[in-house]
């Protein structure tokens, strides 16, 4: 698995780097953010010591669907469910097709750190 890099930036400064990058203006370098946060907040409500623990029990235990990582966390399923529905909107985790219906959750990456610019760099 691979690292994922996270940065903070409010909407107006990530729609305004959205736009350059549109427009040609502006080429993201490799080691920058891949997923941006609005807020460090809303970073450490996605992120949480719980879904955190989520994250760690797909990995250590490989659940074959989200019904059994439920049952592994002792969370009720439709929690698990909308809380894994969040994660993958934030590219943290995956699914893979499982037996019958079953959708088998797995981590995209091994490792999250966060960039975080404390002032802006002069233009």
């Amino acid at each position: 698995m691979t690292k994922l890099k996270i940065g903070i930036a409010s909407l107006a400064d990530y729609k305004a780097r959205t736009l350059a990058i549109a427009k040609g203006v502006y080429k993201p370098g490799m080691d920058e953010p891949k997923v941006w946060f609005q807020s460090m907040e809303s970073f450490a409500k996605v992120l949480s010591d719980r879904n955190r623990a989520l994250l760690a029990t797909i990995a250590s235990t490989h659940p074959r669907s989200v019904s059994e990582l439920a049952e592994r966390t002792g969370r009720a399923p439709s929690n698990v469910s909308r809380t894994l529905r969040t994660l993958e909107r934030y590219g943290l985790v995956q699914f893979d097709p499982g037996e019958g219906k079953a959708r088998v959750p797995r981590l995209a990456y091994s490792e999250i750190t966060l960039d975080v610019q404390l002032a802006r760099e002069p233009a």
